[in-house]
């Protein structure tokens, strides 16, 4: 090859459009049929607009599950955008998740869930079902113990030991639940094609437990899905449903979107959490831990691409540091994800694809194996330049997000 590939070179890798309305699950979808006609919607959806909030995930994986046709309005959280006016109408508080039917709004993921099960019929079970009371009680206690450990500072060794052993008492009564499942589900539902899925039992559980898996190995060094063989197989169950793919959050996203929601996040120094924290952030990722499943990279290399291309003008427009060499320097790292090839810039800058690379977000973006492609060419391109400088990623908001540079694109 002659050098790094131009734009219009670039472009010229093409992948299969995805059918946004009809296809599978995704994150930039306004509409979902499920080969119904578009007369046919009664439900809209209010989700956040990063794909962040885990209530909303529980609601929209409700949906995609139970392929109730649906539209889809993206608000922003607080934590990185200003409130729409519009929705401020509708909800007076704010809150995600909400829809509509009928004119009727309502909030509250359980309360929502409970609704919508009025008027479609249960997945698995009824939220309300005598014998989920148990299991909605502990993914409440696993909540707490998780929270314990992760959002409060400990003082001292004792302090954090008894921490961290509430979380894993909580966590193995779960492991024990799925041990004696044949589905491999906590409560499974059976598809209109005759296939075994999740049921709403599980729903209620996955948002929080895909973050804790993200955020215990990031800041306590702690691998769930190696510690417990049956909650691993229960998310590689999940992992293996397109349904879910499309709402799931990568090691990275999840690491550094947790604490301006939570109220911070602590890290706990041990050489595991050393190890596993820097492949995160360097883009590297952790494999099997974070989507147990097989995939052709090309493909989402070339997804990894055509998103960066869509959005190009404004990814160029919003990085604050050194805009005159950050679109070689992008160029140059797009060309390795996708040759393979290494080519150094003339004027490289390291710092503006640190910035890009530390801003990648699953799904909002990109699925998460795109992602981590791209992280990885970006890292390989920017560990070339030799000036060491340093993009630190907000931590008590993600303003750094805001929305509003991209909406129109």
């Amino acid at each position: 090859m002659n050098g790094i590939l131009s734009w219009d070179d670039l472009n010229k890798f093409e992948v299969e459009d995805l059918d946004r309305v009809h296809g599978i699950n995704n994150s930039y979808a306004n509409l979902r049929l499920f080969g119904h006609s578009e007369n046919d919607v009664l439900v809209t959806l209010y989700r956040d607009r990063h794909s962040w909030c885990p209530y909303c995930q529980k609601i929209w994986l409700w949906l995609e599950f139970k392929k109730i046709p649906y539209r889809v309005q993206k608000i922003n959280m607080f934590c990185y955008g200003q409130k729409e006016g519009w929705f401020l109408e509708k909800v007076r508080s704010g809150k995600l998740p909400a829809i509509e039917f009928k004119g009727k709004v309502i909030t509250e993921s359980d309360n929502i869930i409970a609704f919508l099960e009025n008027e479609f019929g249960a997945l698995g079970s009824f939220i309300t079902s005598s014998h989920l009371i148990k299991i909605r009680n502990l993914e409440r206690e696993i909540f707490r113990s998780w929270c314990n450990w992760l959002c409060r500072e400990s003082f001292n060794f004792i302090d954090n030991s008894f921490r961290k052993k509430r979380f894993k008492e909580s966590i193995s009564k779960l492991d024990e639940i799925l041990s004696s499942s044949k589905s491999g589900f906590v409560d499974p539902s059976v598809s209109n094609t005759g296939n075994v899925e999740p049921g709403v039992g599980d729903i209620i559980f996955i948002p929080y437990m895909e973050r804790m898996n993200a955020s215990l190995i990031y800041y306590k060094g702690f691998n769930l899905r190696s510690n417990y063989r049956h909650v691993d197989n229960w998310l590689t169950l999940f992992e293996g449903t397109s349904a879910y793919r499309g709402t799931q959050g990568d090691f990275h996203t999840h690491s550094h979107d947790l604490p301006p929601q939570m109220g911070g996040c602590y890290k706990e120094s041990n050489e595991q959490q050393i190890t596993f924290s820097k492949l995160i952030d360097t883009g590297e990722g952790l494999g099997n831990y974070e989507l147990n499943q097989n995939y052709d990279s090309k493909y989402y290399a070339t997804i990894a691409l055509k998103r960066v291309i869509k959005h190009k003008e404004n990814l160029l427009k919003v990085n604050p540091y050194n805009k005159e060499s950050f679109d070689e320097s992008l160029r140059s790292a797009l060309s390795h994800m996708i040759t393979g090839e290494v080519l150094i810039p003339k004027k490289l800058s390291g710092i503006s694809l640190r910035y890009l690379k530390n801003r990648v977000s699953v799904p909002r973006d990109m699925p998460i194996i795109s992602a981590r492609l791209l992280r990885q060419s970006l890292n390989k391109i920017e560990s070339l330049s030799n000036i060491n400088e340093i993009d630190n990623i907000p931590f008590r908001h993600r303003y750094d997000q805001d929305p509003r540079n991209f909406i129109s694109s």
